[in-house]
């Protein structure tokens, strides 16, 4: 029977101290096999355990109801840290309501969102806003939970730029929050959709729009060339 190298011999006992009682058995029975003859007595004197626990894991490995040893468990049950689920119940609403005007979209893919926030931002704003301390790794749940894609950055070159853009859209949430709040509707509505056959850009008239009284006109604004 050939042995193994010294380095070798002190990575397996290196190895066979992190495992389970079972995992244990069945590595000293694995290596034993392997060497054949005078395999037990090596590996128990190598490991440090009794010919009788490498024999045991020997006949579990080889009997066909192996599956049915029940496992020695390093912990209690029910041990171990839970998920994020278990201690914050309602973190789901929370995490909609942050990404409520910061979520876009494609008009033509209805399953397909993305958000302009980073994880962490998310994480910042949730401990800020709710005091509720998360994780990137939580965020990142979050969003593939709700289906949240990530966005392809692209090298695009702005045709023109627009003076006071970024207020504009922070008028456009101001403005929303406030008629929501006075119970007025909110119609949100994407009327450009690109012609495939040509490099045209169709867009939809304007449309009166009448509620509870409320008279409303959506106008659609051609592209500039």
């Amino acid at each position: 029977m050939r042995k193994y190298e010294s380095d070798i011999e002190r990575q397996m006992r290196e190895f066979y101290d992190n495992l389970s009682e079972r995992g244990k058995r069945h590595y000293a029975a694995t290596e034993a096999v392997k060497l054949g003859h005078g395999g037990i007595v090596y590996i128990s004197k190598l490991l440090g355990c009794s010919r009788n626990t490498v024999s045991r894991g020997i006949r579990e490995l080889k009997s066909a109801r192996s599956d049915s040893v029940p496992e020695v468990s390093d912990r209690r049950p029910g041990g171990g840290r839970k998920p994020y689920e278990y201690h914050l119940k309602y973190i789901d609403e929370k995490f909609l309501d942050i990404l409520k005007n910061h979520t876009a979209g494609n008009p033509m893919k209805r399953d397909i969102v993305w958000t302009n926030l980073r994880q962490q931002e998310i994480a910042d704003i949730l401990y800020e806003k709710h005091c509720i301390r998360v994780s990137r790794t939580v965020i990142r749940k979050l969003l593939g939970k709700h289906g949240y894609k990530r966005r392809k950055a692209q090298k695009k070159v702005t045709m023109k730029t627009a003076e006071n853009r970024n207020e504009q859209f922070e008028n456009i949430v101001r403005l929303r929050a406030e008629y929501e709040k006075a119970g007025h509707p909110a119609v949100s509505i994407d009327t450009k959709k690109k012609n495939s056959s040509a490099t045209s850009t169709v867009t939809e008239p304007c449309i009166p729009v009448k509620r509870s009284g409320l008279s409303i006109t959506i106008s659609a604004h051609s592209p500039t060339a």
